[in-house]
């Protein structure tokens, strides 16, 4: 079956002008144009927007997306298989969360009692599978299973305040960098207060700080493109100024 760019926008659930851009930036064009000049849409192109809203779905950029799609190793079946998984993750994450509002509700409501640990497990345990999903496999090898299970603990563990202090920490971290990088100086003062902020952020997941995993934490944020990309969104450079100040500061 064949659908013009109206049709198939309304059945996807997405807009005309998307479908346009998709086709601007060569990520979806139509299988032809008829001599009306409407873009015409086959199966072919109906199953490859359906993979590319999958990925959309999980977060994945547009320039990522063309990337995978346009790979000769692209298989559309495995890529499914990958979805159905990431998905059910995702599921398994709304539902923490949807349990948890359901035992505020009913403590709110007299039925239960939750301690306060309890009403950030949703969160916390979210936190952990992001982490387990984006670089469980990496930071496994690194640290070893030990480790990285007693983090997840850890992190378990935290109480309400400790959790807001680790998300503050975060933001700190980051605004003390973009300060620090306009100096060019990785050993500046600006530079290095940064790097203790990030010392104080790693604590919270550590159980015994050591200058040596600090080190080679930084160094991970270099040489791992998805740690170099965190850092880099805003401003290209970051991780590799962050590395070296850590260098410096645990020289």
């Amino acid at each position: 079956m064949e659908y013009t760019v109206h049709k198939l926008g309304h059945m996807a659930g997405i807009s005309t002008r998307t479908l346009r851009y998709y086709d601007q930036i060569d990520l979806l064009k139509p299988a032809r144009t008829n001599s009306s000049g409407y873009r015409i849409y086959g199966q072919p192109e109906v199953d490859r927007l359906q993979q590319i809203l999958f990925y959309r779905e999980l977060g994945i950029s547009l320039d990522r997306i063309k990337e995978i799609m346009t790979s000769p190793s692209f298989d559309g079946n495995k890529a499914l298989i990958e979805h159905r998984a990431k998905l059910l993750e995702k599921r398994a994450q709304l539902d923490q969360l949807i349990a948890n509002v359901d035992s505020t509700l009913a403590q709110a409501e007299g039925r239960i009692t939750m301690t306060d640990q309890e009403k950030f497990e949703g969160f916390k345990q979210n936190l952990i599978d992001d982490n387990e999903k984006k670089y469980g496999k990496e930071i496994r090898a690194q640290y070893g299973d030990d480790q990285i299970d007693l983090t997840n603990q850890k992190i378990k563990n935290m109480t309400e305040t400790q959790y807001a202090d680790v998300e503050q920490l975060e933001a700190a971290v980051h605004e003390a960098l973009a300060k620090a990088i306009t100096t060019g100086d990785p050993a500046s003062e600006l530079a290095q207060e940064a790097v203790d902020l990030h010392r104080q952020w790693l604590s919270y997941y550590w159980n015994t700080y050591s200058k040596e995993a600090h080190a080679g934490v930084a160094q991970m944020y270099v040489d791992d493109e998805r740690f170099t990309a965190y850092y880099d969104e805003k401003q290209p450079g970051t991780a590799a100024f962050l590395r070296d100040a850590i260098l410096i500061y645990t020289a």
